[in-house]
């Protein structure tokens, strides 16, 4: 599921949130759909979170827009939220 784009996640995730609010789908259905919809909500999440930390990496450095590689793993003390 990590390979889906976040709008492709994004569109998969809108579709699931119709058919459980149709109420059509049995309640073995219905759990799963469910259980996807969480991990795409997640994905959705982590690609937004991404997003935001490059963008943030973007607009560090004295106010001048600088681009830095982002590392997810780059936590250092120096780096605040914008």
């Amino acid at each position: 599921m990590s390979k889906k784009s976040f709008e492709e996640a994004l569109e998969s995730l809108e579709q699931i949130t119709k058919d459980l609010e149709n109420g059509d789908l049995s309640l073995e259905k219905s759990l799963k759909k469910f259980d996807e919809g969480i991990k795409l909500a997640e994905l959705c999440n982590q690609k937004l979170e991404e997003a935001q930390q490059k963008v943030d990496l973007l607009l560090k450095k004295d106010g001048k827009l600088i681009n830095v590689p982002f590392i997810a793993s780059n936590t250092s003390s120096d780096e605040e939220s914008i």
